[in-house]
């Protein structure tokens, strides 16, 4: 008797080619339902409709589908019992070999402007995911894809092994079955809780060679059933991506998204900046990030926010770089960095969507916070100097703060034409920020502007800072001593802006 497969799916990419294969190559039969059945019979693929094969028609305008003892029964019967096998006969059931199912777009239903409850509601799959788990846990006797780009390898898996997918390959897809509806219902009851509610739950893509160091293993996971973020990005070239190289990505991501108007660059090492600048080309913009310290900028990761040129691939492809990413890259760029075949080469066209939350594993359990995404408004800052800030000035001043907020907490950022002189990231004392970002400004400090992510506890920092040649402050406030760093500024003749609002990094 052929081996019979069962067809739901609502995303049908691949589909066809798919059920095909099973037809004409390996002698499956067909039972499908609703618009799953009637794709595959506009391709000319032989199939039985769900309800035709229960003898139950579809209720309730499609909510009962496929929850029938004929289909349930057919996947969790096991091969090996003698019972289960008594059991089909008697009810006429035929064992299932294969369940191909995906569910409802829930995730992207709610992502719609204007979405109601009960249209949310109504793409809350139940047959589906009833499926998917019930075959899963049946691994052992059948093979279960949720996901088009698992029909390549089961069909691979066929071609290897005299028909039959290995216990390996079943084993593998139902653990991304229950992670797909583990996903599933964690969108789903975050929606309804209105908020991410306190569970962690993610499909695993890849394994990562390892961790922050060789020692520690490492996966990368993807939260939700659509790709979005980095899941969604494009490699052009390149290693594998690492874990390190991932989380400097994201870095330098959240960085480049604080910058939509003009051409900007930033070079990452470590999570932190060595180098961000505007220019009013790509290639400008990332020349003076790159010079604003070549040396660290050696190794680095890159994140540009206009398409690659090749004015920029050719700036690019002078020092080694880990990664690049962009929006997009045009074709006799990607031909010149194809010369550095080894520097990853991403497109990630949102580069503005990130997290809604952090997360943070401690001991005992995890710490989750929103997202430091609060947009900074010059109409909101406070001037506490006598001297008042030019608009160049202000100008200079909002570019180091948005660089700054994305600095390792105590941070200091000197700038000046809209780019990075000095970075003094994650010192245990601001003072020792503050030197070590005039240090390497050094003689380009006179004139430049300085951000501070929190606030001086003291004057000595603004007395330090002016010394060197600074000539504006942009810093939050909230010090009891906030008044001893505004005389002293006074006396000096520097601006002094407050936001605020603290930055704090950990």
């Amino acid at each position: 008797m052929a081996r019979l497969a069962l067809l739901s799916v609502s995303n049908k990419t691949g589909l066809i080619d798919l059920a095909r294969s099973l037809v004409e190559e390996f002698d499956f039969d067909l039972i499908s339902s609703g618009g799953t059945a009637q794709a595959l019979k506009e391709a000319g693929l032989p199939v039985t409709k769900v309800a035709d094969y229960t003898g139950s028609p579809e209720i309730l305008g499609g909510r009962v589908k496929t929850l029938h003892p004929r289909i349930h029964g057919g996947i969790l019967a096991r091969r090996d019992v003698p019972q289960d096998i008594t059991d089909l006969e008697n009810n006429q059931i035929r064992p299932i070999d294969l369940v191909v199912v995906n569910l409802y777009p829930f995730e992207e239903t709610i992502a719609k402007p204007g979405v109601t409850l009960s249209q949310a509601v109504e793409q809350i799959d139940i047959g589906g995911p009833a499926m998917l788990r019930a075959s899963s846990k049946n691994f052992a006797h059948l093979a279960v894809l949720c996901d088009p780009a698992q029909y390549d390898e089961y069909l691979q898996e066929l071609r290897q092994n005299n028909g039959k997918a290995s216990l390996e390959f079943r084993q593998k897809a139902a653990l991304k079955g229950f992670s797909h509806t583990a996903s599933y219902d964690q969108a789903i009851a975050s929606y309804l809780a209105g908020t991410q509610n306190h569970t962690l739950s993610g499909t695993q893509l890849q394994s990562l060679r390892y961790g922050e160091n060789p020692h520690q293993p490492a996966a990368w996971y993807e939260i939700g059933t659509t790709p979005t973020g980095w899941t969604a990005a494009t490699k052009l070239q390149g290693k594998e991506l690492s874990y390190n190289n991932l989380v400097d990505l994201e870095a330098a991501r959240r960085i480049i998204a604080e910058f939509t108007d003009t051409p900007a660059a930033t070079i990452i090492k470590h999570t932190n900046p060595c180098g961000t600048a505007l220019g009013s080309t790509i290639s400008e913009a990332y020349q003076k990030a790159f010079n604003a310290d070549s040396t660290s900028a050696f190794g680095g990761i890159v994140a540009l926010n206009r398409p690659i040129d090749a004015a920029t691939a050719k700036e690019l492809t002078k020092t080694f770089l880990e990664c690049v990413v962009a929006p997009s890259c045009e074709a006799d760029a990607q031909e010149i960095l194809g010369k550095k075949s080894n520097v990853r080469i991403l497109i990630l066209p949102d580069m503005s969507s990130g997290a809604k939350e952090t997360v943070k594993a401690i001991a005992g359990g995890f710490l989750v916070q929103a997202s430091d995404d609060v947009i900074a408004d010059t109409s909101q800052w406070q001037v506490v100097t006598e001297r008042q800030p030019t608009a160049s000035e202000l100008a200079e001043l909002l570019f180091a703060w948005k660089v700054c907020r994305h600095v390792k907490s105590n941070a200091i950022v000197i700038t000046s034409d809209r780019t990075t002189l000095g970075v003094g990231a994650g010192q245990m004392n601001r003072v020792g920020s503050v030197k070590i970002a005039l240090e390497q400004a050094g003689e380009k400090a006179k004139g430049a502007i300085l951000a501070s992510d929190g606030f001086f506890p003291f004057d000595d920092s603004v007395r330090t800072a002016a010394a060197a040649g600074i000539t504006a402050i942009v810093q939050p406030g909230g010090s009891l001593h906030d008044k001893d760093s505004i005389v002293a500024a006074n006396e000096l003749g520097l601006v002094m802006v407050l936001t605020g609002v603290r930055h704090f990094l950990h």
